[in-house]
């Protein structure tokens, strides 16, 4: 995070259950409770360390799915495309629409 100047304190109360909950969360974060507090107000999607792993993963899915339709196209274009790799391009995208409306829909729920 940017370097700022923390100098307002705030008294929060909650719940024995919240206390619990914040702090597991934090936890799992990585962060401070303080921290993780400042994160859940600014709502930035792209800092929320869930988000960040499952786009990474994402786009390694998609490089690696781009790779194999490449190597269909290029066949292709020799000449060499076959019924085989139709079904090969189909049963890709299928595995690429698959895994973007999985992070969208973990990403929406958010």
């Amino acid at each position: 995070m940017a370097k700022r100047q923390h100098s307002v304190s705030k008294l929060l109360r909650i719940t024995p259950q919240e206390a619990k909950l914040l702090e597991e969360k934090s936890k799992d974060a990585g962060m401070t409770e303080s921290e993780y507090l400042r994160l859940m107000i600014s709502q930035k999607p792209n800092d929320y360390p869930e988000v960040r792993q499952l786009l990474r993963d994402l786009i390694n899915e998609v490089n690696r799915i781009g790779v194999n339709i490449n190597q269909i196209t290029y066949n292709h274009n020799a000449e060499l495309y076959s019924a085989n790799d139709k079904e090969r391009l189909i049963a890709y995208m299928r595995k690429l629409n698959t895994a973007v409306a999985k992070v969208v829909d973990i990403v929406g729920n958010q």
